[in-house]
Order: structure tokens, then sequence, then C-alpha cells
């Protein structure tokens, strides 16, 4: 018997947290959280059943969430987000895609998702609460710090430190062994 989740957020990101999570299969979707005025309204099929004041009775119920919050401009939602969901003692797993290759050899934090097509790569460590997008590259050695997200098509190159909270944007790259931080713009090269 599948496990049962709750995901944290309706937007955008969610929709494509929902299509991951049911390639995957590990887990039921039970509904989601957001806000108070959009309970009853449904994300691809799934009922908004809550906001973020039901979470400690939810949890009664449910052990393990998801944050489906998107991440570009801050980390600061998800931040809270996921301190919010530990104080409570849910369980945020690790959710990889079935079309996504993770090396076994390659570490990843709580709550973090591998989205479709992304790659991970041997000995590469990737935090907790992180976004790995659709098509991303994490190469070698990489180390991904908590609360990052590398968006669609980026490329982390080998031995690359991508310090917490930063936003990696679409189709950006960077020289091996450098340090990235902040917020990187589409498509840009970072030596």
């Amino acid at each position: 018997m599948k496990e049962k989740i709750i995901l944290i957020g309706g937007g955008g990101h969610c929709n494509a947290v929902i299509d991951v999570i049911e390639q995957e299969g590990k887990f039921d979707i039970v509904g989601i959280i957001d806000k108070k005025e959009l309970v009853g309204k449904e994300v691809l099929g799934y009922k908004i059943l809550g906001s973020d004041e039901d979470l400690e009775d939810l949890h009664k119920q449910y052990k393990y969430a998801l944050i489906t919050v998107g991440q570009i401009k801050s980390s600061e939602v998800r931040i809270k987000l996921f301190e919010t969901l530990k104080r409570l003692g849910y369980t945020l797993p690790v959710i990889i895609s079935p079309l996504a290759y993770v090396s076994k050899h390659s570490r990843l934090g709580e709550g973090t998702i591998i989205m479709h097509h992304a790659l991970v790569n041997a000995n590469a460590v990737i935090g907790k609460n992180c976004i790995i997008n659709s098509k991303a590259l994490i190469e070698h050695d990489a180390i991904i710090g908590d609360y990052c997200h590398i968006s669609t098509g980026a490329i982390v190159n080998g031995g690359v430190q991508v310090k917490e909270t930063t936003f990696y944007g679409s189709n950006s790259t960077c020289k091996e062994y450098t340090q990235v931080s902040g917020f990187v713009k589409a498509g840009s090269v970072v030596k």
C-alpha cells in the first residue's frame, strides 16, 4: 500500500510535481494546502483541503508532506514552510522522477525533488528542500546547498558549489569548480 502525502502550494510548480509523483508511483496524493479562499478548488483533480492553519490537524492523519511552492525571486517561503513542517513532525521525502537519472553515488537531502529528465551524476551532493528542475544537469562532485532551485535545462559543471538559497536560471551554465550564489538569471554563463 502506498503512503499518503499532502502537497503544500497549489500553483504552477505544483502541477509539475503532481506529474512527477504520479509517475514515480510511491505516494498517493491526498490533497493540497493553499490559501483559505481556494479551499474546495482542484489542481489536476486533487482538492485543496485547507490552508497552513490546518497543517497541525492534518498531521494526525498524514505524516508525509512536500513543498510544491516554486522558487524564483526568493527561497523565503519555501524555507518558512520547511521549518513549519519539520516543527509539526512531518517527513519530507525525496521525490525522483523515473525519467531522471540519479547516480547511486550521489546524496540528496530531505524534501528535494528531481524532475523529469534531470541528471545527477556521481559524488554530487544536493541539500534539503531543493528543486532540480526538468533537464537540469548536476555534474560529478558538484555541491548544491539547501533551498536551491536549479532551473530547467541548467548545467552545473563538475566540482561547482552552488551556495544555499541560490536560484540558478534556465539554460545557465558555469565553469567547473566555481562558486555560485544569489540569483543567476536565465541563459547566464558563470565564470
